[in-house]
């Protein structure tokens, strides 16, 4: 069974995961938090602002429906 690290670290695709890579070795070295913790953390705030984005779409297509 994963992790909610290995879940949130998920959320790291792409050029997501590049951001991950470049900011977890400098965050971890000054804050407690380990690369790995600090991955998850940017893939688990990755994945809110698309859950975000698509939500805010879905909306304003119905929205649109129902004025049409």
């Amino acid at each position: 069974m994963a992790t909610k690290t290995q879940v949130a670290a998920a959320g790291l695709q792409g050029w997501r995961a590049k951001v991950g890579e470049a900011v977890a070795p400098p965050v971890a070295k000054r804050t407690p938090a380990s690369e790995e913790q600090v991955r998850a953390a940017v893939g688990a705030l990755f994945f809110a602002l698309s859950v975000l984005y698509v939500s805010k779409t879905i909306v304003t297509a119905i929205r649109r429906a129902r004025e049409g």
